[in-house]
């Protein structure tokens, strides 16, 4: 799979005044991991849903594959892209292994039943996202973290090209969190295409090999972490002091870009600067 790409696409929803997403231009590269960073509103999970296909632009063009993402069937999709949403409650009562399981069915169609391979994939799955053990619980009774894990591991069990997440580590302990980050850096150097939506800068730059930073629904910078998380893109695009730091190690990610936001004095001269510019 050779990745996404899009060019100059706009996206407005109909009870707004202004873009959800403003002539973004970006490629999303296959085999690597891109995360998609910026605050709240600034256009993320629209551009997801873009992405996939399930909104369609107003303007521009989106490409999976060489191939314009309108033109692909919804099952092709769902056969090439394990999608983990914001969110989303269980419509039944299910297990967990039923929900894990359900990562199969673009495989499997509506009536054939599960074979060898299909259950040796759920069990990977689930047992990558530490959900082994939670098999048959109600998916009524987890925690949030716990649900969390069991889509991705919905997503994993699917043993699709590429990955699309909108912010997977939401509502995990440090540990499962750390997990999930380790298992997607894993999957894009084993080849698959990784694509998440996160609002973790300094995870993000630690695992993700490219990043997109929006801001009100425009690329604001993209690239290598280090290119994208300097202090005057971050203050900028974010409007707090900050105060970028290299991760210490060791390991792989030794050296990464990590944002810390400054407070006491430090936000007060910003907020005086800035006020003394907009006088200006």
């Amino acid at each position: 799979m050779k990745g996404w790409t899009c060019r100059g696409v706009s996206f407005r929803y109909p009870e707004s005044a202004t873009l959800a997403v403003d002539s973004v231009t970006l490629d999303v590269p296959a085999g690597a991991c891109t995360a998609v960073l910026g605050p709240n509103g600034s256009g993320k999970s629209t551009l997801l849903r873009l992405l996939l296909g399930t909104l369609a632009p107003a303007a521009g063009e989106v490409e999976l594959d060489g191939r314009p993402v309108a033109r692909w069937e919804r099952p092709e999709i769902a056969r090439a892209v394990g999608v983990v949403p914001q969110g989303e409650e269980a419509a039944f009562p299910m297990s967990v292994r039923e929900l894990v399981a359900m990562g199969r069915y673009p495989h499997l169609g509506p009536w054939r039943r599960e074979g060898d391979a299909d259950r040796r994939a759920v069990e990977n799955a689930m047992r990558r996202c530490d959900v082994l053990g939670l098999a048959h619980r109600p998916v009524s009774t987890l925690s949030g973290g716990e649900r969390q894990r069991a889509r991705v591991a919905r997503a994993l069990a699917q043993e699709p090209a590429a990955l699309a997440l909108d912010e997977p580590t939401a509502a995990l302990d440090v540990s499962h969190e750390m997990a999930i980050f380790e298992l997607l850096r894993e999957l894009g150097r084993a080849g698959t295409t990784v694509l998440l939506v996160t609002h973790n800068l300094n995870l993000a730059a630690r695992y993700a090999d490219r990043l997109v930073l929006l801001d009100r629904g425009a690329v604001a910078a993209a690239g290598a972490p280090a290119e994208v998380l300097t202090r005057e893109t971050v203050e900028r695009v974010y409007g707090w002091p900050v105060r970028i730091g290299r991760h210490e190690g060791p390991g792989p990610d030794e050296g990464a870009p990590q944002v810390i936001p400054l407070a006491g004095e430090a936000c007060a001269q910003m907020a005086h600067e800035r006020e003394e510019h907009h006088a200006a």
